[in-house]
């Protein structure tokens, strides 16, 4: 059931209680309008250079280098953890195919492989996708510690 035609439904229910309870008719109790979910960049998919049933590629719209793409699974999703095993899977599958398409392409000299999941850990589209981002010899002045340069300003919390 879609999520308008839900609220909908939780609003005749919410009606009818009141009714119930303050002898109004339903007619006569406003209802706030249902608000529209806002609309997510990832599930309507643009500009496809590899799918599967489950998942798509495109390139990043923010890159960070030469080839940076998206994994992204085809429902909408918050969490990597929360995907099926059958989109975690072409997730994977579709992570190798892209490696190919770049490594032709790009010729990279190495790759980063990222999932940001929550807040905390820095998801800004609350739609699940892993990053493959190419890099290339020279692009940072030393890139000792991968993805750990992530936390290296760490303070220690109270």
């Amino acid at each position: 059931m879609n999520r308008a035609r839900a609220a909908k439904r939780v609003g005749v229910l919410f009606k009818s209680v009141l009714q119930t309870f303050t002898g109004t008719r339903p007619s006569t109790i406003p209802m706030p309008p249902i608000a529209e979910p806002a609309a997510c960049e990832l599930c309507a998919p643009a500009d496809i250079l590899l799918e599967s049933e489950h998942a798509y590629v495109r390139y990043d719209n923010n890159t960070l280098s030469r080839g940076h793409v998206l994994v992204v699974p085809r429902r909408h999703v918050a969490s990597f953890f929360d995907m099926t095993s059958a989109e975690q899977a072409d997730i994977l599958g579709l992570l190798t195919q892209a490696q190919s398409l770049i490594q032709a392409k790009h010729s990279p000299d190495g790759y980063n492989i990222g999932v940001n999941v929550g807040k905390a850990a820095g998801q800004s589209r609350m739609h699940v996708h892993v990053h493959l981002i190419p890099r290339y010899a020279g692009d940072v002045a030393d890139p000792s510690g991968g993805i750990r340069c992530v936390l290296s300003s760490k303070t220690s919390r109270s």
